[in-house]
């Protein structure tokens, strides 16, 4: 039921988590903006306080590296004061006072050094924290997960689910680490700079504002053009990705049909849109650098000529032109710095929003408050005039009864679309039917927990799902207290104990991508599995659909012994799978249509006979 999105429509998403959907105007930005900062503060509350200490300790080494440049003055004045004497030739002792210059000097190693220690304390306690938050909101995340409806996932693609997880917070958690205490270092060695070049000369700190000020216009300028270009890049990223991951996932067709060339063109396409976007965003990005050291240099030159025409008049010292070459630096660096921070503080509102809308989807209902449970069932279950539909408007199943006895096999056939994998899906509850009811052992599911439900049933799907890890663990699962003999025993009922002792380590061979298994072995292992869980009702969903005739016999065999004394759902294509069930439900736009044995239902000669014959035809052919 998921919908599948093509790269273009991925694209879209990404544009508009990064600008706002079409038609955004900077009010709404700016709104949204603040409103997701908003709830990123209050989800990280508890640990504000302690936020706000590392920024006072940021802070305060910024402040002790503004006031070095002051200090610096008054022992560059008293070394000029002594100059005269030792020019002069005159070796006068005392002309220069150490003790004043020592004085200052183990001033500025205290300033500099708790500078360091602050920013060390500093970026201690943001490392610590933002990893604390990171892992809360992973952690949360995936309890949301198992929280939400199953129907969430109709309209939303893993990937992106998975890239909340990841990406998203690892933003998140980046622009906490970094760019919030290098914004708060940033903006107050630019107010500091700014206070004291006011207070040690008004005249030069206008200068140096003045001079400064036609870099930052131009520094404007660039960012504003070089950020359509950022964001064309990400969109050439996400074509080219989407493209690439389409091709290699289908290579077969691909090479099958000819498919190369119309390949590489697409992608040659993507490709020089990627190139051309990069590169005019590295370029206007790489432009930032030389653009901050003009401003400086040309700040040092503004500050050097003022200055020295002050000095001739005697309006202000030496040392005030030394002071202010490092005021400069202090002033035009900053501003970099505050750019780069406001663009991951954008990048961190977006992927914000996308995490807290997840943990703002509508969950499943409460069942804390059920205490009934289904125990030492039987396995008589029974449908109740059932109505659902994944869409209010558009139902898919239609008043659906019927009733089936503990320890039969119960086969549901139909063509594609029929509503077979939706009865399993209802009868497990992974969805709500909107009418009707569906009774394990005359107990209405909806009276017991989700999780009780779950306990009564052991499946076995088409997609064969295995883990990284050892066939033991892939076999056990989440089953507690299974032994090693268990495991052999199951094995060996299911045929596949000779195998894995082919392996080099047997039971303890790790299945990853370099382990060779064939779709019927795993299949056998999906089987063993569904039997250590050894539940009293079981689900077979196209359970041989991937497999060979020969694996399919082999197959069978296994299913019939898991299903022996079990009350079993089998869905199945395969007409030639289901001819030993019970009864088969033949199921047509969401309605039975049909019941019965195979045999009577082929003496019925309706829709099932159809369907039955249609595929022994096609096999003849």
């Amino acid at each position: 039921m998921m919908s599948k999105q093509t790269p273009k429509t991925r694209n879209r998403q990404f544009a508009d988590r990064m600008n706002g959907p079409p038609g955004m105007g900077s009010n709404e930005k700016a709104k949204n903006f603040k409103k997701t900062w908003s709830q990123l503060l209050r989800y990280c509350k508890s640990y504000l306080p302690v936020i706000l200490t590392a920024l006072i300790l940021a802070s305060l080494s910024a402040v002790f590296v503004v006031i070095g440049p002051d200090k610096i003055k008054d022992m560059t004045n008293e070394i000029q004061n002594g100059l005269p004497a030792l020019i002069n030739g005159v070796p006068i002792v005392g002309a220069i006072d150490m003790s004043i210059i020592i004085s200052i000097g183990t001033m500025l190693i205290f300033l500099y050094a708790g500078s360091a220690i602050f920013g060390l304390i500093e970026s201690y306690i943001m490392a610590t924290i933002t990893a604390k938050i990171s892992k809360n909101m992973r952690s949360d995340i995936s309890r949301k997960i198992n929280k939400i409806p199953f129907k969430y996932f109709d309209k939303t693609s893993y990937g992106d689910v998975i890239s909340r997880v990841t990406n998203d917070v690892d933003a998140i958690g980046q622009t906490l680490n970094q760019s919030l205490d290098q914004l708060v270092r940033a903006i107050t060695l630019f107010a500091g700079s700014m206070i004291m070049m006011l207070i040690t000369n008004w005249i030069m700190a206008l200068t140096a504002i003045g001079a400064s000020v036609i870099g930052f216009v131009l520094m404007i300028a660039i960012m504003s053009k070089s950020q359509k270009y950022f964001a064309e890049q990400q969109q050439g990223l996400g074509n080219i990705n989407g493209h690439i991951e389409e091709i290699y996932s289908g290579h077969n067709i691909v090479k099958a049909y000819n498919g190369g060339k119309n390949a590489k063109k697409t992608f040659e396409h993507f490709n020089h849109s990627l190139y051309d976007s990069g590169w005019k965003s590295q370029f206007l990005s790489g432009l930032m650098m030389p653009l901050m050291m003009f401003i400086g240099n040309f700040g040092y030159v503004a500050v050097c000529v003022v200055g020295a025409i002050l000095a001739m008049n005697g309006t202000i010292p030496f040392a005030v032109i030394i002071a202010f070459m490092i005021y400069i630096r202090l002033f035009t660096q900053p501003l970099t710095q505050m750019a780069q921070s406001m663009q991951q503080l954008q990048r961190t509102a977006a992927a914000s929003e996308r995490v807290f809308e997840f943990l703002a989807e509508e969950e499943l209902t409460d069942e804390s408050q059920k205490l009934q449970k289904l125990e030492n069932i039987q396995g008589n279950v029974e449908f109740k005039h059932v109505h659902f539909g994944y869409e209010p408007d558009k139902p898919v199943i239609n008043d659906f009864s019927a009733k089936i006895d503990a320890g039969q096999k119960i086969a549901i056939v139909g063509p594609t679309g029929a509503g077979k994998t939706t009865i399993v899906n209802l009868l497990m509850r992974f969805y709500e039917i909107d009418n009707g009811e569906i009774c394990i052992d005359n107990t209405p599911t909806y009276q017991v927990t989700r999780e009780n439900v779950h306990e009564q049933f052991c499946m076995v799907l088409q997609d064969t799902w295995l883990f990284e890890g050892t066939i033991k663990e892939n076999i056990i699962y989440s089953k507690q207290g299974i032994t090693d003999e268990e495991v052999i025993t199951v094995c060996k009922t299911v045929g596949i104990h000779h195998f894995i002792r082919t392996l080099p380590n047997g039971y303890n061979t790790i299945l990853n991508d370099q382990t060779n298994l064939s779709a019927g072995q795993k299949q056998l292992l999906t089987i063993a599995r569904a039997m250590i869980q050894n539940a009293p009702l079981l689900i077979l969903d196209e359970a041989t659909s991937s497999v060979d005739t020969r694996t399919e016999k082999i197959v069978q065999e296994a299913m019939d012994k898991l299903t022996h004394g079990r009350t079993s759902f089998v869905i199945a294509h395969r007409l030639s799978t289901i001819r030993n069930a019970d009864m088969i439900l033949v199921m047509k736009d969401g309605d039975i249509i049909e019941n019965g044995n195979h045999t009577e239902l082929l003496k019925k000669g309706g829709f099932y006979a159809e369907l039955y014959n249609s595929q022994f035809e096609q096999h003849d052919q």
